[in-house]
């Protein structure tokens, strides 16, 4: 018998054993990766799949010794087309893993399938409360964070620290605004503030000018939540208005996040945010990422950057205690709930049974340090849960956080 002919039944019988390495049985591991890679979040979008491919480049490639497969859609922030290119990698391409979407919008749209399917879902953005609260999925674990999550903590170091006593809010007119909002708003007011006035522009105004002259000026601060172009055109005719010398800004992270600090300039100085990340951070972890991200991209990274790479060090962690195991779904679901970070660019993380983030909160404030903007941490809340100080029995009974709850009953 030729020695070739050997190699091939000795090669077939181990395999019949399941003794073969798992990439020689199972062939490349096939992630899902949803953004908004066109639309008004397609800059954002653009950041989470950059920093994704950056990372499957750092693994050569690989995880936990198996080739992988990407299948990138745009889901263009619609959730009815979220759900549309979700099946179709699903039941089209067989894609055993997602990583997305960015929208919070579109990760509702998405969770009944999800969850339908026992598709193992990594959620790096979406920060919806009650993706991991009163709608949670046993299949979705999100890198993020919930929206309330820095917001709790803030409003107390606000009132503790800042002093202030009564401030005025204006954000988006919808979920997502509602919920930061009302994160600070809760702790504030639970620490002794006043919230005397709620304003929500809708998403993609672009003449602030109403909203800002109603603004309350017998307020020690305002506090904002925007992104994006809205962030930039908001913090500019706020400082035309003359209000930023009068009335201090403070607000959500996306406020201030790298995503949009990188295009303003001196109106945000000083501005004071809360978020989990921070492009400033000296961690090792951070300034090897932030580094390696700019050297390729040319600009630093922002939070859509680093939770989408941190998905990525997630991912790979669960992978190798499985020894690359993606088929066994419900294994990989647990290990990915029970995966701890310690090294992570925002630093240490670990999860909750409900498949969200504990986690750092940075109060970050804008200065100028080498001739460019940046958040510079000024202070610190380790291990931040999506409850706070509160007690998650106690908390799930609330109405999740919304235009109307908290009531603004100083208004």
């Amino acid at each position: 018998m030729r020695k070739e002919s050997i190699v091939i039944i000795a090669l077939t019988f181990v395999a019949a054993l399941g003794i073969l390495p798992a990439e020689a049985q199972k062939g490349p591991i096939r992630i899902g990766f949803m953004s908004s890679l066109t639309g008004p979040l397609s800059p954002n979008g653009k950041d989470m799949l950059n920093s994704f491919e950056l990372f499957l480049e750092e693994q050569g490639g690989k995880l936990a010794g198996r080739e992988v497969k990407l299948v990138t859609e745009d889901d263009a922030g619609n959730p009815a087309t979220g759900l549309t290119k979700l099946r179709g990698m699903a039941e089209g391409q067989g894609i055993q893993i997602l990583v997305g979407p960015l929208s919070a919008a579109v990760g509702y749209a998405i969770r009944d399938y999800i969850d339908s399917k026992k598709l193992p879902a990594i959620f790096p953005i979406v920060s919806g409360e009650d993706i991991t609260q009163r709608k949670r999925s046993p299949y979705i674990v999100r890198t993020g964070w919930s929206s309330a999550q820095p917001s709790h903590p803030f409003g107390k170091w606000v009132y503790d620290n800042l002093k202030y006593r009564r401030i005025a809010m204006i954000g988006y007119d919808f979920a997502f605004g509602w919920e930061v909002a009302a994160g600070f708003h809760r702790t504030f007011e639970e620490s002794g503030g006043q919230i005397v006035q709620k304003l929500w522009p809708p998403l993609g105004t672009t003449d602030f000018g109403p909203y800002i002259a109603q603004l309350k000026r017998d307020v020690d601060a305002v506090y904002a939540v925007f992104s994006g172009a809205d962030a930039l055109r908001f913090a500019k005719q706020y400082e035309d208005a003359g209000l930023k010398a009068r009335l201090p800004l403070i607000g959500g992270g996306t406020f201030t996040d790298e995503h949009v600090l990188r295009t303003m300039g001196d109106e945000v100085l000083g501005v004071i945010t809360a978020l989990h990340y921070s492009a400033a951070l000296t961690t090792p972890g951070n300034q090897k990422f932030a580094r390696t991200y700019e050297g390729k991209f040319k600009q630093v990274p922002s939070y859509y950057s680093e939770g989408t790479y941190v998905a990525g060090l997630q991912l790979k962690r669960a992978l190798e205690g499985l020894s690359g195991d993606a088929e066994s779904v419900e294994r990989l679901v647990g290990t990915l709930r029970k995966t701890e970070l310690a090294d992570t660019p925002r630093g240490p993380i670990r999860f909750d049974d409900y498949g969200n983030p504990i986690q750092n909160i940075y109060i970050r404030k804008v200065e100028r340090v080498g001739g460019k903007l940046q958040n510079t941490v000024i202070h610190t809340f380790p291990n931040v849960s999506q409850f706070w100080t509160y007690k998650p029995e106690e908390f799930l009974k609330n109405p999740v956080y919304s235009r109307d709850y908290p009531p603004c009953k100083y208004c």
